[in-house]
């Protein structure tokens, strides 16, 4: 069976840096064998936004997708960073997904999608996970979407 790290590197794509711990928060903090993932959004180097704009106005479900996948590409980035590999993790556990949406924007769920296949495509079965999607009016810088993971290692 491939690694964590084997299925990232299949996929031939590239983790951004990790977000940096700022004010009295931290990104990831391990519970026993839990990791918990403080909200990450589509950001970049000096958490700067790659993505911007409210779904169901700028942004359509395709490119909330990709918001989505991005921001889960920034959060196995912190938890690789946290944990120095990915291959400890057996489970991505929960996932709660906050999506910028325009007035009568009722889709969130199909917008996070796209981090939840991620989760699969790196931790196979183990990236199955529960998840509630919510639609909310307003997002740091605009951001279209933000998320909090729980992870479990083995």
């Amino acid at each position: 069976m491939p690694t964590n790290e084997q299925r990232l590197a299949a996929l031939g794509v590239t983790l951004p840096p990790p977000f940096r711990d700022e004010a009295n928060r931290v990104r990831a903090l391990r519970s026993g064998i839990h990791v918990y993932m403080s909200g990450h959004g589509p950001l970049g180097e000096g958490n700067v936004p790659l993505v911007v704009g409210k779904l169901g106005r700028e942004l359509s479900i395709e490119q909330g997708r990709e918001a989505a996948r991005i921001t889960g590409l920034c959060c196995l980035s912190t938890l690789r960073h946290y944990l120095g590999t990915l291959d400890p993790v057996v489970r991505c556990v929960r996932v709660m997904g906050f999506i910028n949406c325009a007035p009568g924007f009722n889709r969130p769920s199909e917008v996070l999608h796209g981090f939840s296949d991620l989760m699969v495509d790196v931790f196979g079965e183990g990236g199955r996970h529960c998840r509630s999607a919510i639609g909310v009016a307003e997002l740091y810088s605009d951001i279209p979407i933000e998320v909090e993971a729980l992870f479990e290692l083995g």
